[in-house]
């Protein structure tokens, strides 16, 4: 299929797992009715977005009320899942985790958030590795509908990730991502629609919803692009899910138009990697 329905649910995280799953849910099932294929879920859906709340929130892959509600939905609606990320706990270990599923409910895949979000500034200070441990490997994974790479909010930042998940034949780049109040405004929508520009591909990001009350406060505007980076579909700073149609087609058009996956010089870039230490 060339063609798929996308649909990206701007959840209105709290400090609530239960309620939070239960909205998930819920968004799922409007999603479906409302003919997506594949439904996205935003970056820490289950949990505040806080270091103090990512161990009371962590779930064990094998014992995880979160992905065995996901799962069914996932089957109950017919629907393959982006499920966001949760704090996974593994070995004593917490990460950043995205979990994805089929419409059989089936879990097909796994990614754990590989460049951790450490950021220190005169308005913000925040470091995930005073918590959470990184990922170690790019995950591209096959759908009926797309083949898929995932990456997690401030990967988006490092042009290298995507562009290997380009060459490892995606079609479409899913980030989960919460960006904040700062970062958010200067930098969401430019680095969402380069890494579109730049590897000619489809790229969707799904933040939670903007919410005051608690201690991050994420921008929202979750957002799908098109490979010549036109803005598909944008939420704003509420809850809500957005839409749009994927046509993988545009894709290779954009590509023999503007030839720039075509025209890379590997073998000056591979020269030169080799000689700049």
């Amino acid at each position: 299929m060339n063609k798929f329905k996308l649909a990206l649910c701007q959840i209105n995280v709290v400090d609530d797992k239960k309620a939070n799953i239960k909205k998930a849910v819920e968004m799922i099932a409007i999603s479906a009715q409302n003919g997506a294929n594949i439904v996205v879920l935003p970056e820490m859906f289950n949990c505040p977005y806080d270091n103090s709340k990512f161990k009371e929130y962590a779930e064990i892959r094998d014992k995880s009320k979160t992905l065995d509600a996901i799962s069914k939905a996932a089957k109950d609606n017919n629907v393959t899942i982006i499920a966001g990320s949760i704090p996974e706990l593994d070995n004593n270990e917490l990460f950043n985790s995205c979990f994805i599923f089929d419409d059989d409910g089936e879990i097909i895949g796994n990614y754990r958030k590989m460049h951790l979000f450490d950021i220190d500034t005169e308005e913000i200070r925040f470091k995930e590795s005073d918590v959470l441990n990184a990922g170690n490997s790019i995950e591209v994974f096959d759908t009926k509908f797309a083949r898929i790479g995932v990456a997690i909010c401030y990967d988006m930042r490092f042009p290298e990730l995507i562009r290997i998940m380009t060459l490892k034949k995606s079609d479409l780049i899913i980030i989960p991502g919460a960006f904040n109040m700062i970062t958010g405004p200067a930098h969401w929508e430019l680095l969402i629609r380069s890494r579109a520009v730049d590897n000619q591909l489809f790229v969707a990001a799904a933040s939670p919803a903007r919410n005051e009350n608690l201690s991050y406060v994420a921008y929202g505007n979750s957002m799908i692009v098109d490979p010549w980076g036109n803005i598909c579909s944008r939420a704003g700073e509420k809850e809500e899910i957005i839409y749009a149609y994927i046509n993988l087609d545009k894709i290779q058009k954009v590509r023999r138009e503007l030839p720039l996956i075509k025209n890379r010089r590997n073998d000056i870039y591979q020269i030169v990697e080799k000689n700049i230490n």
